[in-house]
């Protein structure tokens, strides 16, 4: 069972629920959340908390597995994550919304607009960094803009994928379609690509990110103009990630722990994007260029 906030609409919660069953009905084995009617026959309805608040509640199917990030992936398995991931972005394809260009902060393609949110880190170090990251991304925007869209996942995060060692597909489940937004399939591909970055420092930081894009390119297309673009929007959602999680934490102290999980590992790999040139990024993927396959 799912309670909205209440600063999410209805729309935007059928926007979601639309998707999900758009998806059931282009490829019906992807496994996916399936939605539970009301006995009205109803599959969102609202509540009014003890704030006196609107909420949209709805029930979703539980998905059986491990979610990803408490476990670990071999190569294979990331295979099968980047094939899962292909499949996703086919099932979605030709969906629309009236709430589908929503603006979402957390969208590459909006990095731009954040930031204003410099004034809110405090460190001149990690300011600095941002600073960069920021000018970096200006340089590759124009580019960004010309890319195909369409509405996609946007979150195909660690935590939203459910694998099953034992089973021969290992992902036997996808979740939280929140993030869910019209934006360029190379961002949809940067985003699952900056959740297989290593915690910790590595001079190839996308070791696991190109057992992904295997699975991913013999399901789907991606053309070299994407491929060139993607590192470099890896580093766009390291950037957006520590711009809104240092301002959100001091809108939510309480919360911290929860909202800078992921932020403290980002200024190693921000550091390790800024050492190399627009152009090394832009040629970390290189043996893919000309390798994509168009079923």
């Amino acid at each position: 069972m799912k309670v909205a906030n209440p600063d999410e609409s209805f729309k935007e919660i059928d926007f979601q629920n639309s998707l999900l069953r758009y998806v059931e009905t282009r490829d019906p084995t992807l496994p996916i959340p399936r939605i539970i009617h009301s006995d009205d026959g109803e599959d969102i309805f609202q509540i009014t908390d003890v704030d006196g608040s609107q909420r949209c509640v709805r029930l979703l199917t539980f998905l059986e597995g491990t979610p990803l990030d408490e476990t670990q992936s071999d190569s294979q398995g990331r295979v099968q994550i980047g094939k899962m991931l292909a499949r996703l972005r086919y099932a979605t394809e030709g969906f629309t919304h009236e709430v589908e260009d929503r603006y979402y902060g957390w969208d590459v393609q909006h990095l731009l607009t954040l930031e204003h949110l410099l004034h809110e880190v405090d460190d001149d170090t990690h300011r600095h960094a941002l600073t960069q990251g920021l000018e970096r991304f200006r340089q590759i925007e124009v580019k960004l803009r010309q890319c195909r869209k369409q509405v996609l996942h946007n979150d195909f995060s660690k935590s939203n994928i459910i694998v099953d060692h034992n089973n021969p597909a290992y992902v036997t489940g996808i979740i939280d379609f929140g993030d869910a937004v019209k934006t360029a399939i190379a961002v949809d591909v940067a985003t699952a690509l900056l959740n297989q970055l290593p915690e910790t420092p590595n001079e190839d930081l996308f070791y696991r990110g190109r057992d992904i894009l295997k699975g991913y390119l013999s399901i789907a297309n991606l053309t070299n103009e994407e491929l060139a673009l993607i590192p470099n929007l890896v580093m766009g959602r390291v950037v957006t990630r520590a711009l809104l999680t240092l301002w959100r934490v001091k809108l939510f102290p309480e919360n911290k722990r929860y909202i800078m999980r992921n932020t403290e590992q980002g200024w190693h790999q921000l550091d390790w994007f800024l050492a190399r040139s627009t152009e090394q990024v832009s040629d970390i993927l290189t043996p893919f260029f000309d390798s994509k396959r168009t079923p």
